[in-house]
């Protein structure tokens, strides 16, 4: 029960403390002519997001998420692509503890 109202408390927070997030058009901020990602490449940023994300660290021209992107489209494709690669890594590292 306690890890219940544990759980319960932090949703209350995120919802408390993500509230307020500025919900600003996307389409409103790409700027005329700039290319725009949508669910493959959602899916592809997902996928090399560990990478893009270690090469962010050392430099400021990798992003881990394209800004330029189409809303939702995009946003489910990167967490698919994402859950693609977990998946992966988690089963490449149950192969090599079974071993």
């Amino acid at each position: 029960m306690k890890k219940l109202t544990l759980f319960g408390l932090a949703l209350l927070a995120i919802a408390l403390l993500t509230g307020c997030a500025d919900v600003t058009n996307v389409q409103d901020c790409i700027p005329a002519g700039e290319h725009v990602y949508g669910f493959f490449g959602g899916v592809w940023h997902g996928a090399i997001c560990q990478f893009s994300f270690i090469g962010s660290l050392f430099s400021d021209d990798i992003a881990v998420y394209a800004r330029n992107n189409n809303g939702g489209w995009y946003d489910f494709g990167f967490v698919g692509g994402l859950g693609i690669m977990i998946r992966i890594f988690g089963l490449a590292i149950k192969g090599v503890k079974g071993k």
